[in-house]
């Protein structure tokens, strides 16, 4: 029993360090809806695309949540974003 437990302790810390290793593949852009008018954050890296489909990517990918937000604050001073 002691010796499962060892293993997955080391699987466990060698997970976390190839996680750790690997490069961000993060994904983000400011998306726009044609009913509304309002922007949206959206994380490229989900499994599922934004539903339903009556949106438009207005931004570049973005590398961080922060970042997006603060693309998105611009583009609502300009008014191509609604609230």
């Amino acid at each position: 029993m002691r010796r499962l437990s060892v293993l997955c302790a080391v699987a466990g810390l060698g997970f976390t360090a190839l996680a750790a290793a690997s490069p961000a593949q993060a994904a983000f852009h400011v998306i726009r809806w044609h009913d509304t008018g309002f922007c949206q954050v959206w994380d490229n890296n989900l499994p599922t695309a934004p539903w339903p489909v009556h949106y438009t990517t207005v931004t570049h990918r973005v590398p961080t949540f922060v970042e997006a937000l603060a693309v998105k604050e611009v583009l609502l001073r300009k008014g191509t974003c609604s609230f």
